[in-house]
């Protein structure tokens, strides 16, 4: 079933939305944000990579949750370090949960996201996200990967390993309640 534009909320930079009991802002992410023209296709496409250009598809964003049991969750969407995840997300927003991306080349990689959560996020609760790898086995983090990197270089608060089909429940300090 293909998404519709009534399935759509528009959230614009700076501003929020709220959906049910969720409040959702918009917070700085930065990266590149280029679509292959392979993926335009057509003439367009053609012209566009016989010119040597990409589609510019936006400005990265991440995102700040406000749930209706008060937890603040934030989603680091494709990012390098900024000085908002300190001032904006920890400063403003007080996040106790983060959802962080690690892996590397077009985001934050392991110990570049320990220290936005170590030291600017400073979150109670961090899930690893984006790792781009398989990181786990029989629920175990795998030796070697980015994701044991990430967790060994955190150091203020716990990291939750997201398990394939395992639902989990946070209260409104980010700890994790249930599913962890």
């Amino acid at each position: 079933m293909a998404a519709t534009r009534s399935d759509s909320i528009l959230a614009r930079f700076g501003g929020s939305v709220k959906v049910g009991g969720v409040t959702i802002a918009t917070v700085t992410a930065l990266h590149s944000n280029g679509l292959d023209p392979d993926y335009i296709g057509g003439e367009l496409g053609k012209n566009m990579k016989d010119a040597g250009i990409a589609g510019y598809v936006g400005e990265a964003t991440g995102y700040v949750l406000t749930f209706s049991n008060g937890l603040v969750a934030y989603l680091s969407g494709d990012t390098g370090i900024t000085s908002e995840q300190d001032k904006v997300v920890r400063g403003h927003y007080k996040a106790k949960l983060a959802v962080m991306n690690i892996g590397d080349n077009f985001t934050t990689g392991p110990t570049e996201a320990a220290y936005v959560i170590n030291d600017l996020v400073q979150p109670a609760s961090v899930i690893a996200s984006h790792a781009n790898e398989v990181a786990t086995k029989g629920g175990k983090v795998l030796p070697g990967t980015k994701t044991e990197t990430f967790i060994r270089s955190r150091r203020r608060c716990r990291s939750i390993i997201p398990l394939s089909g395992k639902m989990m429940e946070f209260d409104s300090n980010g700890k994790c309640v249930a599913g962890c």
